[in-house]
Parts: C-alpha cells; sequence; structure tokens
C-alpha cells in the first residue's frame, strides 16, 4: 500500500505480472475510487462545460461518454477527462485525475461566473470499481439488472449491480474491455466481494497500480504527470483528434490552434527495445551524440516481452522506423520508433 493523492492505495496484490496478464486473459478489478467524481446540473451545465472542455460537449446526447481536455489560456493540459452526459438529461459527470481533482474543481469554480450550472464533488461520497478483461461481460453480465451486452463502448446506464444502483459505464485505462461501476461509498465492499466471487471460476483477481501502469503504457494511454502536464499542450502530446475547435470558443482555444501549425515542438512517440535494460522517466533519449528527447513512461511489457517506452522527442526524429538511444545509466540503448498502442486487443 502507498499513499496517492491523499488517498491509500494497493501497488499490487500478488504480483504485477500476475495481475496484468490475468487483466488480459480473463479478468481483474480495480479500485478506482481515488479518480475524482465531479456532477454538473443546471440549465447552463452543457454550456459551462463546452467552454472547459476541448471536445464539443453541447451536443452530448444522455448516456454518452467523450473523452476531453482542460487546458489553460495557453493551451496547457490541466487534465484530461471523461465527460458524462448522465441518462438524465442535463446532468453530468466529469472524471477527473486524483492528482488533480481539487486543483479541476477549483478551475471550474474560477469559471463559473455568471453561468446558471451547480457543480457538486460526489467523490468521498461514492466509490468506483474497474472491472477489465476479456471475460468481465460473462463475469458483471448475471450481477447486473440490465443488458450489459447491449451497451456500446463509451456509453453509460444506471442500473442495479450486485442488489446496488450503480452508475455502470463501458470505460476502462487497460486497452481491455471492461465496465466501471460507481456506487455509494458504503456499499463498495459488499459490491467489489460479489465481482470478485462471481468471476472466481473465470479468473478474476484483484489488481492494483503497478499493473494497472503497465497495462495503459501497453496500450499506448497518456499519464496526466507523465505524458500529459501544464507544459504541454494536446497537439504534441497527440490528442489532436480530443480538440473541437470548429464553431467553438473554449479556454485555450486560439494557442492549440497555433500549437496545430507548429511543426517544430517534441511529439510524443513509442519506443521499442530489444534488450532487457528498462527506461525510465526522464532517461535522455539521442540521437548520436545528440540529446533529442526525454522518456516520460517506461517498462518491461508482460504481454510483448520486451522493455517499451513513451517519450518526447524532437519531430525530425518522430518517423515509424527510427533508431534511437535510450541512455540507461551511461549506455545507449537502442530504442526503435513504433507506432503507438503497442497493444491492441482483437476485437
Amino acid at each position: 500500500m502507498v499513499d496517492f493523492a491523499g488517498w491509500s492505495m494497493p501497488v499490487q496484490y500478488s504480483s504485477i505480472v500476475a495481475e496484468h496478464q490475468a487483466t488480459r486473459t480473463a479478468a481483474a478489478l480495480f479500485d478506482v475510487s481515488h479518480m475524482g467524481r465531479v456532477f454538473f446540473s443546471g440549465p447552463d451545465a452543457a454550456k459551462f462545460l463546452d467552454r472547459l472542455v476541448t471536445r464539443r460537449i453541447t451536443d452530448l446526447q444522455p448516456g454518452k461518454i467523450r473523452y476531453g481536455l482542460v487546458t489553460n489560456p495557453e493551451g496547457g493540459i490541466l487534465d484530461d477527462v471523461l465527460v458524462y452526459q448522465l441518462p438524465t438529461p442535463g446532468e453530468y459527470q466529469m472524471v477527473v485525475n486524483a492528482s488533480n481533482r481539487e486543483k479541476i474543481v477549483r478551475w471550474c469554480e474560477q469559471q463559473q461566473a455568471g453561468d446558471d450550472v451547480q457543480m457538486e464533488d460526489r467523490t468521498r461520497q461514492t466509490a468506483m470499481i474497474a472491472v477489465q478483461g476479456p471475460k468481465t461481460l460473462e463475469i458483471l453480465a448475471p450481477l447486473a439488472e440490465t443488458d450489459l451486452a447491449a451497451m456500446r463502448y463509451y456509453t453509460c446506464r444506471e442500473a442495479t449491480v450486485a442488489g446496488v444502483t450503480a452508475l455502470v459505464s463501458r470505460t476502462g485505462y487497460t486497452g481491455e474491455d471492461g465496465f466501471e461501476v460507481v456506487v455509494p461509498a458504503e456499499q463498495a465492499v459488499a459490491v467489489w466481494e460479489k465481482i470478485l466471487q462471481a468471476g472466481a471460476d473465470q479468473g478474476a483477481i484483484p489488481a492494483g497500480l503497478a499493473s494497472r501502469d503497465t497495462l495503459r503504457l501497453e496500450a499506448g494511454m497518456p499519464l496526466y504527470g507523465h505524458e500529459l502536464s501544464e507544459e504541454i499542450n494536446p497537439v504534441q502530446a497527440g490528442l489532436a483528434f480530443a480538440v473541437n475547435t470548429e464553431g467553438r470558443d473554449f479556454i485555450g482555444r486560439e494557442a492549440i490552434a497555433r500549437f496545430m501549425q507548429d511543426v517544430q515542438q517534441l511529439k510524443r512517440v513509442g519506443l521499442q527495445l530489444s534488450g532487457r535494460r528498462v527506461p525510465r522517466e526522464g532517461y535522455a533519449i539521442v540521437a548520436g551524440p545528440a540529446e533529442v528527447g526525454h522518456v516520460t513512461s517506461g517498462t518491461f511489457s508482460p504481454t510483448l516481452n520486451h522493455p517499451i517506452a513513451m517519450g518526447y522527442v524532437k519531430p525530425e526524429h518522430a518517423v515509424v522506423g527510427v533508431v534511437l538511444g535510450i541512455d540507461i545509466r551511461g549506455h545507449h540503448e537502442p530504442a526503435t520508433v513504433v507506432p503507438l498502442p503497442f497493444y491492441k486487443r482483437q476485437s
């Protein structure tokens, strides 16, 4: 157990590799209650969120979810978020990173002047359980009083799960199919235990922060504080798909539009190594003797059986197939630029 953003969090229950492989082949349960859950309602809720988030929110339909970014006026990323249009029209949930929750709540309060919108941080009143892996649907379906199979990716609905009223979404951060279940905090342990018991025969196990990190890295998903920060903009992070500039005026729009024309900025890339030495955050990326970038995340991939990393490099080196080096304790380990994600599940 470790302290993480004020929460006591499990790094691992058994072994990182066992938890990682269970997620890829069967199912795993992650307690992600530390993720911020902020609710918005009122006549101006959609308009307010549309001004805060890089993705268009005003056309989001009930039961739909959209990935986006909250940016400052300079185009720097304050957080990457999921915005839910809840099944009740006009009500929204924003899921934010634990380390940014208080910052984003303050930011929303600062931007709220003149809007008829009510905001409520329900993070501590609720719990969030992520069930991820190819057998998730088989495990959860008998516990849910709704047709989970009919739910499409990035949708949500209210349902009874394990006898408890819940908000269920088909979302996750592992690269696998799965669901995230939000329940009242006082019901969390009972729901967790029922799901774990239901999945025992299918190989479901609890999993912690460490395997969550190796899974998301294989899936090429950026992590705030590593690939994302206020010094990084959506374009260089490879997240231009999460920016809708046409016909909108959100905070940071003008700056991001300029970044879209900037061909000289560093770019996020995937790097594959053939040896066994693992690159870590902050290690220099080199081309010959010259430093051309830095590693933001690295691990030994349990699925691919070799080291992988993400990092930022100068644009002329951000080309698939280019062989660079990563300075690992004074030795330049060869690293090839490869497409992201490193791993993609079979549909």
